[in-house]
């Protein structure tokens, strides 16, 4: 049984298809930016407003009333990109 050129093209593509797939929603979970109190490495934004949750996603404003302070809110003034 030989295989030809389309066919090993297409199990390539479809093996690159299932790796993109797995890397996007089974390891690419997770928030990066400040750590929270408990240590999880995710901030908790519970509470906060969609405008608040949209500053920090877009421009990685944290809220003043957040409550994250000293060395997870960087010296950038609770910025996270610190831009």
């Amino acid at each position: 049984m030989e295989i030809n050129n389309k066919t090993l093209i297409w199990i390539v593509i479809g093996i690159l298809l299932l790796a993109v797939i797995y890397v996007t929603f089974f390891r690419g979970s997770g928030a990066t930016g400040a750590v929270s109190a408990g240590g999880t490495g995710k901030l908790d934004t519970t509470g906060w407003t969609e405008n608040e949750k949209m500053n920090y996603e877009m421009h990685g404003t944290i809220p003043a009333r957040a409550g994250v302070s000293g060395a997870s809110a960087g010296s950038s003034g609770g910025m996270v990109g610190g831009c």
